[in-house]
This record gives C-alpha cells, sequence and structure tokens, in this order.
C-alpha cells in the first residue's frame, strides 16, 4: 500500500478505543505559548470514586505488540511462525512474548528503564490519537538493537494536513519525584529542541534499515533528499508527572473537575517567558500534554512488575 493519502495514514493507526476508555482527555487554549493551538490534559480515568488504574496498565500492557510491531510486520511474523508448526493461537503467544522481550530488554545497567519507557509508549497512542499520525519509525526496534545507539527522538511520526506531508518529532518527560512539574516542563522543552535540530542525521542513520516499512522509508527518504514538498515539522511534548494535590473523593463529575483544575494551574505556572518563539519559531508549532499521576513511582512499580 502506498502511502500517499490521509486515508492511507488512517489505514496504518491503530486502535486504541480501550486504553482511551480509561483515559481522561482535557484539551484547550490553555495558559502556555503558543496560545492560538490546543493543547492537552490527561489523567487516569474514574469510574464513580475508583480510579481506574489497574484496568488503565491493563490495557497499556496489551499495546506493547503495537509499539514493537507494525502492523505489516506482525502478519509477516505471525505467518512465518504458524507456517513452522504452530497454531494461530500459540504463534499469537510468541509473537506477545517477543514484544515483551524487547521491552524488557532495553536496560541500563541492569535497571529496567520504565519511567522512561512508560511515557514514551503513551506518547506513541497520544501521537496517533489526537494528531492522527502513523509512526514513521520504530523506535522500540532500534533501542533493543546491539549495533545501534539509541535515537534521539522518543517519537518520529508522519500524516497529511490536506494534500500537506506533516513529520511530528516527539518527546516525552516522565518524572516520579514529588512535584517537579515546572523541572519536567523546563527539561521537556529543552529536549524537544535538541530532538528537532538533530533529527535529520539521526534518520539519516536508520534508512533503509529494518526500521522501517517500504512505504515509510521512501517518504524518509524523500524528506532526508529534500524531495517530499511543501511539508511541515510539528512537535509534540508530554510531561508525565508525579502530583501531590489531594484530591476530594465526593463523585466522578467533581473528581473530574478537580483534576482539570490542577492541570490548569500546572500550565498557568509555567513561565511564558521561558518560551521564546521569536528565538525559536519551530516552538510556535508544538503541542504539549500533561498528565498528572498519583503515586506514579508505585504506577511504574505495577506496570514493571506486569512485565
Amino acid at each position: 500500500m502506498s502511502v500517499s493519502t490521509t486515508n492511507d495514514i488512517n489505514k496504518r493507526l491503530i486502535n486504541n478505543d480501550a486504553l482511551f476508555n480509561n483515559i481522561h482527555v482535557i484539551h484547550q487554549n490553555f495558559d502556555i505559548i503558543p496560545s492560538d493551538k490546543e493543547h492537552y490534559g490527561v489523567s487516569i480515568e474514574y469510574q464513580d470514586l475508583y480510579e481506574l488504574r489497574e484496568d488503565f496498565l491493563n490495557q497499556l500492557y496489551d499495546t506493547i505488540v503495537d509499539w514493537v510491531y507494525s502492523s505489516e510486520k506482525y502478519t509477516q511474523i505471525k505467518d512465518a511462525v504458524i507456517r513452522s508448526g504452530k497454531t494461530e493461537q500459540a504463534a499469537y503467544s510468541e509473537i506477545h512474548r517477543k514484544a515483551r522481550d524487547k521491552f524488557r530488554g532495553n536496560r541500563d545497567s541492569e535497571n529496567l528503564l520504565i519511567q522512561g519507557q512508560l511515557g514514551e509508549l503513551l506518547l506513541f497512542h497520544f501521537i496517533q490519537r489526537f494528531q492522527k499520525a502513523t509512526p514513521l519509525l520504530r523506535k522500540m526496534k532500534i533501542t533493543t538493537s546491539n549495533k545501534h545507539e539509541r535515537f534521539g527522538a522518543d517519537a518520529i511520526h508522519f500524516k497529511f494536513e490536506g494534500s500537506k506531508p506533516v513529520i511530528i518529532l516527539g518527546e516525552a518527560k516522565t518524572y516520579t519525584s514529588d512535584y517537579k512539574f515546572k523541572q519536567a516542563f523546563e527539561d521537556a522543552l529543552d529536549s524537544i529542541l535538541t530532538t528537532y535540530s538533530e533529527h535529520r542525521k539521526e534518520l539519516h542513520s536508520y534508512l533503509h534499515e529494518d526500521f522501517l516499512d517500504d512505504e515509510m522509508n521512501e517518504i524518509a527518504e524523500k524528506y532526508l533528499t529534500n524531495t517530499l514538498k511543501d511539508f511541515e515539522v510539528q512537535l509534540v511534548s508530554i510531561v508525565v508527572y508525579n502530583e501531590t494535590e489531594k484530591i476530594n473523593l465526593t463523585n466522578r463529575a467533581d473528581i473530574i473537575a478537580q483534576i482539570d483544575d490542577i492541570i490548569k494551574q500546572r500550565y498557568n505556572s509555567f513561565e511564558n517567558n521561558k518560551i521564546d518563539t521569536d528565538k525559536k519559531p519551530i516552538l510556535k508549532r508544538i503541542t504539549y500534554i500533561v498528565m498528572p499521576i498519583w503515586e506514579l513511582e508505585k504506577l511504574a512499580e505495577d506496570f514493571q512488575d506486569k512485565i
């Protein structure tokens, strides 16, 4: 399938409705630069007075295979496993085991980098859900490759806006320490700007390798050889942080209103003078996603236990 239209991209987007049944989303013009763009606040959903943490983690865990393999690659592996003498159910189990092993295989000094991976996995979903953009490069495959250095961007996706090609670069910052939102937000800005300045050089390293399928490789090559005409680069930054503000458990509507107020306060608390769109005009094209999580370190540990 040649990727040349929005419809082609939409066919490549994963169905993550089950995950988003457990995520509350607010999007509006928060008090942040750029003020003419809608940004997002997200949180784990509540069912009456009950936070759906376990459901959220289960659904997120089930999508690891979507992060590791495109649908085309998944089908190729499944067919090969069946030809080797397994049933379709056993092939499904083997693919998910391999995907989990790749996820768990991303280690630094024997410590699982679950905190960062949690943010990156969420970023993968949010860009597809909110921006309607498909992965241009499968970062997880690079991260677990022995012969490649870690790819700088946490996500690089692609879409069309009308007939205009759009490259989306994404960065995720996850902080489990008590209330480090401002630090995380500032780090996220610095990180996304570094990604923007370095991404072309890094993408060159992975062209014509197994990290892109044929259609995505063609788009990347056109981009790098300046034959992808009239395109635009956009940025997405997600900050997942440990929230300590107490929530009064009254009823769902009131709980969600309290969370929305906290998200607005966090946006308002960041100094807009630190976002210099004159010196860094690419920041006029950034979309922010802020995700408060209560007891984030415990949630990350619970997610690690699952894998």
